[in-house]
């Protein structure tokens, strides 16, 4: 774990008499945050008027609703790499953030939530303060990688520089702060280190880096797959693939890491068929739920490279696990198996007919999801960005949508949060800066943060979003009907004309019919200068079932 530096005796010489608020305010200046998305209250006022008073160049992004807030966090983590901050109030508050926080932390996501509490003198007292919840520290501690809580102005430098630590090294996860009004209106003598503090990693054991190559060199049939640890290490991934002429995989966090189009990336569901043959599988920054789901037995030899040590041992034992960063691990493989001149007979061919048989079946049978599909690819530039949501187009998309570039995919992982996807593209869009954000959504989950479209029109965030909507709990009612001999229940929805929602909130709405339709609309909704929806029709009825592709199956 990374350490916080400790104040030196001679930065009491630069301390400034400043409050919490302000104090909090020079810790993210000081670790270049230039966006902050929240919504204010009485708990944060101190907070919010320091950003008022010495904001400077960040740019507050206030929402309708602490889950947009944080939300917006999680896309702007997502796209940059970069920490994601969300301002919510205590209480209330931090459980409206709840379901974003639990997706950053599925997702791998940087964001930091900063909230507040009772008066300091009230905290477990129970007696009935404004926004009190009992254990809220215990529940951020449950959505956190890390989390704390100030009981004075003076430790907020030494929390908040351990917090970004915590973002920036090891496994990404959200971190959150609890600091009390008290403390936010508290002055004391404050001062930050002129350093920030090292960011600490493992470090590479040469050792391991020769017993993998060795285990590489052995291998007949090797697969590498990817996950979002894997997203910065593009170059190195690459050179192994063709080192070893093995497929690289990715099924949702991993996708970009190759390019579609690379002759090595293969789809997992492309992949799944292929897995009984593997004999070394290589995971790198991925959970490896394959190993789970798609099974293994004792010819399957495991290589896991991950910065989370806990992770590598989480579904079983590796026949060799190694605790480091992607990049600098996979690179130092690379050269010791060309020590080894690892020479290996050219797959390209075999890896293009697989991908393109894939294609050619998900072309056939998921339809109309994959004609959308192919409309919204061609509207987008390579490193454009697409956000998924629960629907039948975003089910489709984990498998059938061309992915160029690194964090320009984003989903919501494991979690599946339904209604995550509006505002979640909202914060992608802010931090994708000039380049365009794409979002889906069924009618079901946009109207979990629909409220939401105001601030969009508010901060002018020209965010084009999808909303295919069929009156349904799309995917809740296929799966009724199909194990209920067709009863169904709560699924069916009663729905706004989107197209004029979204012209009462001052944004461009547009109704396109069809996979032509829908190409004319996003053609016009790119020459907007605002936020625009855009609303598709669909008939549940004659939508294929996208599933047989999204969920791996056993195959050894």
């Amino acid at each position: 774990m990374a350490t916080v530096v400790k104040m030196e005796a001679s930065d009491s010489n630069r301390a400034t008499r400043m409050t919490g608020g302000d104090a909090l305010v020079a810790g993210l200046h000081r670790w270049g945050v230039d966006t902050v998305f929240g919504v204010p209250g009485v708990q944060l006022d101190e907070f919010f008027d320091g950003l008022s008073r010495g904001g400077g160049d960040i740019r507050l992004y206030h929402t309708r609703h602490e889950q947009g807030a944080a939300y917006m966090a999680l896309g702007y983590a997502m796209v940059t790499g970069k920490p994601g901050v969300c301002a919510v109030v205590p209480g209330p508050g931090v459980l409206n953030a709840g379901a974003a926080l639990s997706t950053a932390y599925a997702c791998n996501a940087r964001v930091l939530c900063l909230t507040s509490t009772v008066q300091s003198a009230l905290i477990d007292r129970r007696y009935g303060a404004l926004h009190e919840i009992n254990d809220q520290t215990g529940l951020l501690r449950n959505l956190s990688k890390w989390s704390a809580r100030a009981t004075c102005a003076s430790e907020i430098p030494a929390l908040l520089d351990e917090a970004f630590c915590q973002l920036m090294s090891g496994r990404p996860q959200p971190v959150s702060l609890e600091v009390p009004p008290d403390i936010l209106a508290q002055t004391a003598m404050i001062a930050y280190p002129d350093a920030l503090p090292w960011l600490a990693n493992p470090i590479l054991d040469p050792e391991q880096i020769a017993r993998a190559a060795a285990l590489c060199a052995d291998a007949k049939n090797p697969m590498i797959v990817v996950g979002s640890g894997a997203l910065e290490a593009r170059e190195e991934i690459r050179a192994l693939a063709e080192l070893l002429q093995a497929p690289v995989v990715s099924r949702h966090m991993g996708r970009g890491t190759l390019r579609a189009d690379d002759d090595y990336a293969l789809p997992a569901a492309a992949a799944l068929p292929h897995w009984a043959e593997v004999d070394l599988a290589i995971g790198i920054g991925t959970r490896l739920t394959q190993l789970r789901e798609w099974g293994m037995d004792d010819a399957l030899k495991v290589l896991r490279i991950d910065l989370d040590q806990a992770e590598i041992t989480r579904i079983a034992p590796p026949t060799l696990g190694i605790c480091a960063d992607a990049a600098e691990a996979t690179a130092a493989l690379n050269a010791e198996l060309a020590s080894r001149n690892v020479q290996r007979a050219p797959r390209v061919e075999e890896f293009r007919a697989i991908k393109q048989a894939f294609r050619d079946e998900v072309e056939r049978d998921i339809q109309p999801q994959v004609g959308y599909l192919d409309v919204i690819r061609e509207a987008m530039a390579d490193d454009d960005i697409f956000v998924d949501e629960m629907t039948q187009v975003g089910y489709a998309a984990r498998y059938a949508l061309p992915i160029y570039e690194p964090r320009t995919y984003v989903c919501s992982s494991y979690q599946g949060t339904l209604g995550y996807g509006y505002a979640t593209a909202l914060g992608a869009q802010v931090g994708a800066g000039k380049r365009r954000v794409i979002s889906v959504n069924g009618d079901g989950g946009f109207m979990y943060t629909m409220p939401e479209l105001a601030s969009a029109v508010l901060h002018k965030i020209p965010l084009i979003a999808i909303v295919f909507a069929d009156g349904n709990f799309g995917n809740v009612r296929r799966i009724q009907a199909n194990k209920y001999a067709g009863r169904v229940i709560a699924s069916h929805l009663h729905n706004p004309d989107f197209v004029e929602l979204a012209r009462n909130f001052g944004a461009v709405g547009i109704r396109a019919e069809g996979a032509e339709g829908l190409r004319a609309a996003l053609e016009e909704a790119k020459a907007a200068d605002g936020p625009v929806l855009i609303e598709v029709p669909m008939n549940l009825e004659t939508t294929a079932s996208p599933w047989k592709h999204v969920h791996g199956r056993k195959v050894r």
